[in-house]
């Protein structure tokens, strides 16, 4: 059982699970919208058990906010051929992203379930949206127009942000975290990311509701903050790249960062590999 908490009129937020993660339940006149599905099928099969106790009304939509495991293998509880039979929206990048960094993780985890104990990940299956979303979206979900808006590569290649109009509420996902520090996992862009949530801030109101992908609601206030930090590490990194100084070298240069250090090793690999002009379509597994 996680926490409920009503951030704005007809919108949810449950928070829990090991990674704290926020599903979102939007309510409509034609039926529910949950934005993202948890970590695996019995996650999402108790976060459905939850959304019916509290809501009459049936799940029709989903919305994954990015390709990571914690956000969508759930998916196949909710989606196509399950009881609920929703729609699954989404960036119009996840199925290759799962193809990519997703699939290899979940079979590098079915190889060796001590790394991810307490899983059953032979049960999982990969479910990509049934209806990828290339450009901004006004799905409406009866008397209440949602915007889904792809965004630019910045946390993932597959990041979208769902706008509340009627509400000023923006859901986000990792591109903005809360309970922890933001995560640069898998298929992150860390030059870029920064210039993604500086055009979010641009876009906010003052009293605007912004819900992250893990942690409580924040404002635009802390966005800002947010986009200020990954900016000055992305110049950080372009700085010791441009005076030769390895990736290591890049780390050691600074006693204190804005998010832990232990976090950035995978992030430098990344930034140097864009300013070497290198392809950022091969990652690890190892990213969280």
């Amino acid at each position: 059982m996680g926490t409920w908490t009503t951030v704005a009129p007809g919108v949810h937020q449950h928070r829990g699970g090991p990674f704290d993660l926020s599903v979102i339940v939007v309510e409509g006149g034609d039926g529910l919208l949950v934005v993202d599905t948890g970590a695996d099928p019995f996650e999402a099969a108790d976060l459905l058990a939850e959304i019916a106790a509290r809501l009459p009304a049936p799940v029709r939509w989903v919305v994954n906010t990015h390709a990571h495991f914690d956000h969508t293998f759930g998916n196949q509880v909710f989606g196509p051929g399950s009881a609920t039979d929703a729609a699954i929206h989404g960036h119009a990048g996840i199925a290759a992203h799962f193809e990519r960094y997703e699939g290899p993780r979940l079979a590098a985890w079915r190889g060796d379930p001590t790394r991810e104990p307490g899983r059953r990940w032979q049960d999982v299956r990969l479910v990509p949206p049934t209806h990828p979303v290339e450009r901004m979206t006004r799905l409406d979900v009866g008397g209440r127009i949602v915007e889904l808006r792809p965004q630019p590569p910045a946390h993932t290649d597959t990041d979208l942000v769902l706008f509340l109009r009627d509400v000023r509420t923006w859901i986000v996902g990792d591109l903005v975290e809360e309970s922890g520090p933001p995560m640069y996992g898998s298929g992150s862009y860390p030059l870029d990311w920064p210039g993604v949530l500086e055009g979010l801030v641009a876009g906010m109101r003052a009293g605007d509701v912004v819900v992250p992908g893990h942690g409580r609601v924040v404002d635009r206030a802390f966005v800002a903050h947010q986009a200020a930090a990954l900016a000055e590490i992305a110049r950080r990194f372009r700085e010791a790249h441009d005076a030769g100084r390895s990736a290591a070298e890049a780390l050691a240069a600074h006693a204190e960062w804005p998010v832990p250090v232990d976090g950035l090793v995978g992030a430098v690999e990344r930034a140097y590999a864009a300013l070497d002009g290198l392809p950022l379509d091969e990652g690890s597994i190892e990213d969280a």
